[in-house]
């Protein structure tokens, strides 16, 4: 297993294959980097050198009590990419892992990053603020951190149904996949699940969008019913200074893995630019 160890002793699980341009890609919340076995085959296949991580507390990384919140998870990732001297390398991030791809890149990127993709991402802000009044209130994230601190087995899979769009009319429901999300959930640390809801939650990506100077590609469904396209996608491709959208009628949040074809076709013409 190939590993490194971080600074403050963690252990980051990384999978890394193949030779050419590098695609280094950042899961969501509470999974591992099995989320990108769709996109990491088909890069390999493509002729990519594909990179994917298990952010600390989650997967196969350490369930470290401490370090879960998103400058951490860059700086980890910035560890990351120092030691596997990385140039020219696009980040891809969905959902928690799309703040934490553009945490990095505002960080750490300069002279390392190409380009970076946003996919469902939490960005710009989630949570209802007095400067965000139409964001999510509070009182959804307590429920997902009761669920997660006190039911996660069942709590997990209830959450598959929503995150995948399965709970739609005429939806066909994959058992294998909503097993696969469960299986990397629980892998993972309860208390880095339950610190992680605060980060992909609460932290303001604000300044991080409107720093960056590489292109951005913001891909975004329009049915994601756990990060609204409206108050995340919409908002942050506009505080970006080289972001372009693609938005998709009816796809979920976890459109990377249901609507594989389109997000890789289009990811690829991305990186093609």
């Amino acid at each position: 297993m190939s590993k490194i160890t971080v600074k403050d002793g963690t252990e980051i699980y990384y999978k890394d294959w193949g030779t050419g341009q590098v695609l280094f890609f950042h899961h969501g919340w509470p999974l591992s980097g099995d989320d990108w076995d769709g996109q990491m085959m088909f890069f390999l296949k493509q002729g990519f050198r594909v990179i994917a991580h298990d952010r600390r507390g989650h997967g196969r990384s350490s369930q470290t009590a401490d370090g879960h919140d998103m400058d951490t998870y860059a700086a980890d990732v910035a560890e990351l990419t120092e030691a596997l001297d990385l140039k020219d390398a696009i980040h891809i991030g969905h959902s928690t892992g799309g703040g934490e791809v553009i945490r990095y890149v505002a960080k750490y990127g300069k002279d390392r990053v190409a380009k970076a993709v946003l996919i469902s991402a939490v960005t710009p802000i989630m949570v209802q603020t007095e400067n965000n009044p139409e964001g999510i209130p509070m009182s959804v994230f307590d429920e997902i951190r009761e669920g997660t601190a006190f039911n996660r087995p069942q709590y997990f899979q209830d959450f598959t149904l929503p995150f995948y769009g399965y709970n739609r009319e005429g939806a066909k429901i994959s058992q294998g996949v909503r097993d696969n999300w469960w299986r990397q959930g629980m892998m993972g640390g309860i208390k880095a699940h339950y610190d992680c809801i605060k980060a992909f939650s609460e932290t303001d990506f604000t300044d991080d969008l409107k720093s960056v100077e590489v292109p951005v590609l913001v891909m975004h469904g329009e049915d994601d019913q756990i990060v609204p396209f409206p108050l995340t996608g919409a908002k942050a491709v506009n505080l970006l200074k080289n972001g372009k959208l693609i938005s998709y009628p009816g796809f979920p949040h976890g459109m990377p893995t249901t609507e594989a074809a389109t997000i890789n076709a289009d990811l690829l013409a991305f990186i093609k630019e």
